[in-house]
């Protein structure tokens, strides 16, 4: 029994924020509420397991496809907010600011990792947004060089195209990544989104 416990607390300990200690702490803690806490937590991942999709539209990850954020009839499909990666759209989301849609890329451009335009679903944006009925595309890429290196990028691939093409104001940290950021940092940078020159 000891080494199933042990595989736990080592696969645990393999999640982000989650070392060694906090992984063997968890497991003790499923182990004693099996009933409230450990049953419930096998059948949502046996759930997920069964039934996680990459959203065919935008790129999110769900259960369903198109996902629940592309589906809903309440957000403004005229506005298109273009993120590197899912972990990125869930921070803006969970701002609860943007009523537009996303557009996950997948990825940042990067020459020393070796990831070229084609590696990541800016062809599939760009399609997005020559289809029509989009009026901004806002770039969310994440303050880095990498994510400013792709932003520019797609703005050239996009400037033919009759949209207003904004992105996130440089109030982000240099450096920083939006899944890390708090909610108040993302709504300034949000509304102070300005034109891509």
């Amino acid at each position: 029994m000891a080494s199933e416990l042990d595989a736990l607390s080592t696969a645990l300990a393999r999640l982000p924020g989650l070392g060694p200690r906090s992984a063997r702490r968890a497991v003790l803690h499923l182990v004693k509420k099996r009933e409230a806490a450990l049953e419930p937590l096998l059948a949502a991942l046996q759930a997920v397991a069964d039934n996680l999709v990459s959203c065919t539209v935008c790129g999110n990850v769900d259960t369903v496809d198109p996902c629940r954020l592309c589906e809903d009839p309440r957000r403004d499909a005229r506005l298109l907010c273009v993120v590197e990666e899912v972990a990125d759209l869930w921070a803006l989301d969970r701002s609860r600011l943007f009523p537009g849609r996303y557009h996950v890329l997948g990825g940042r451009l990067s020459a020393l990792e070796g990831i070229r335009p084609e590696d990541l679903g800016i062809d599939t944006l760009v399609g997005r947004v020559a289809a029509g009925g989009i009026d901004e595309v806002v770039l969310a890429m994440n303050a880095t060089l990498e994510g400013q290196t792709t932003a520019h990028y797609l703005a050239e691939r996009l400037e033919k195209y009759p949209i207003r093409l904004t992105q996130l104001a440089h109030g982000l940290p240099v450096g920083g990544e939006l899944d890390y950021l708090d909610e108040g940092t993302l709504a300034q940078a949000l509304r102070a989104r300005r034109p891509v020159s």
